[in-house]
C-alpha cells in the first residue's frame, strides 16, 4: 500500500529562476512557489537578497534554495542544473530573468560588452542546458522587453541585446520539436524594478508611466503572472511567442 502511494504521487513539479534574487525574478519565484513548485533562486552576487527570496517562500509554505551562478558561464550554469536535479530530482520550468540595462546615446555608450555577456550570451548558455535538461511538459521562459519597439533614444544597446533574445526564443522553440516543451518570451513594458527606476528623474518616471492606456507603470506581480499562465497548464498552447506584458503601450 505504501509502495502503491509513493509510485502513484505526481511528482511536485520544479522551477529554476535565474536573477531570482530581485525584481521580477524575485516575484516569479515566490508566484511559481505559491503555485506548487519546488524553486530554485539564482542568483550572481547578491547572496543576502537570494536568501531573502528563499526565506520568503519558505515562510509561506513553499520549497526553495538558492544557488549561486554566473549565466554566462557554462560550467557554472551546468552546475546550477546539477544542483536542482540533486535536490529536486529534475527541472520542469526555467526562467532566466537575469539581466542588466545601460542607458546612454549610443555616440557615448560603453557598456554594450557587459550587456552582450549578461543579456545574449546568458541566455544562450541557460537556454542550453534548459533544452539538454528539460523535462517533459517544461516550459522555458525567457525575458525581452517592450523597449524593442518603441525605439527610445539610449536604449539601442539594450534594445539590440533583447532583439537576440527575442530570434534565438523562436527557433528554440522549433529545435524543441517532439519534446513537449514550449518556449516563449515575455516582453514587459515600463515596470516598477531597480533596473528601470535607477537613474531616472521623477519627471522621467511619471512621463513613462502615463504612456500606457492603464495610464501606470507594470508592477513585478503583473509579470509574474504572466510567467505563473506561461509555466502552467493554461499556458501549453502558447509556443514560440513574444507576450509583450506592457499595459498597451504597444
Amino acid at each position: 500500500m505504501t509502495e502503491h502511494s509513493s509510485t502513484s504521487r505526481t511528482p511536485r513539479r520544479v522551477a529554476v529562476v535565474t536573477g531570482g534574487s530581485r525584481g521580477i525574478g524575485r516575484e516569479s519565484a515566490e508566484r511559481l512557489a505559491a503555485d506548487g513548485y519546488a524553486v530554485v533562486v539564482n542568483y550572481a552576487g547578491n547572496e543576502a537578497e537570494a536568501d531573502k527570496t528563499v526565506a520568503a517562500i519558505t515562510e509561506a509554505g513553499g520549497e526553495a534554495i538558492a544557488v549561486r551562478a554566473d549565466v554566462a558561464d557554462e560550467t557554472e550554469v551546468a552546475a546550477l542544473f546539477g544542483a536542482t536535479e540533486s535536490a529536486f530530482g529534475g527541472v520542469d520550468v526555467v526562467v532566466h530573468a537575469a539581466g542588466v540595462m545601460a542607458l546612454a546615446p549610443l555616440v557615448d555608450l560603453d557598456a554594450l560588452d557587459r550587456m552582450h555577456r549578461t543579456n545574449i550570451r546568458g541566455m544562450f548558455v541557460v537556454d542550453q542546458q534548459a533544452a539538454r535538461r528539460l523535462r517533459a511538459g517544461g516550459a522555458l521562459i525567457n525575458f525581452s522587453s517592450s523597449v524593442l519597439a518603441l525605439a527610445i533614444p539610449g536604449y539601442s544597446a539594450y534594445a539590440a541585446t533583447k532583439g537576440a533574445v527575442e530570434a534565438m526564443t523562436l527557433i528554440v522553440a522549433r529545435e524543441l520539436r517532439g519534446r513537449d516543451v514550449t518556449v516563449n518570451a515575455v516582453a514587459p513594458g515600463p515596470t516598477a524594478t531597480a533596473l528601470f527606476l535607477d537613474g531616472k528623474d521623477e519627471e522621467t518616471i511619471a512621463r513613462m508611466a502615463a504612456q500606457p492606456p492603464l495610464e501606470r507603470l507594470g508592477t513585478p506581480r503583473d509579470i509574474a503572472e504572466v510567467v505563473s499562465f506561461l509555466a502552467g497548464p493554461g499556458g501549453r498552447w502558447v509556443n514560440g511567442q513574444v507576450l509583450r506584458a506592457n499595459g498597451g503601450i504597444a
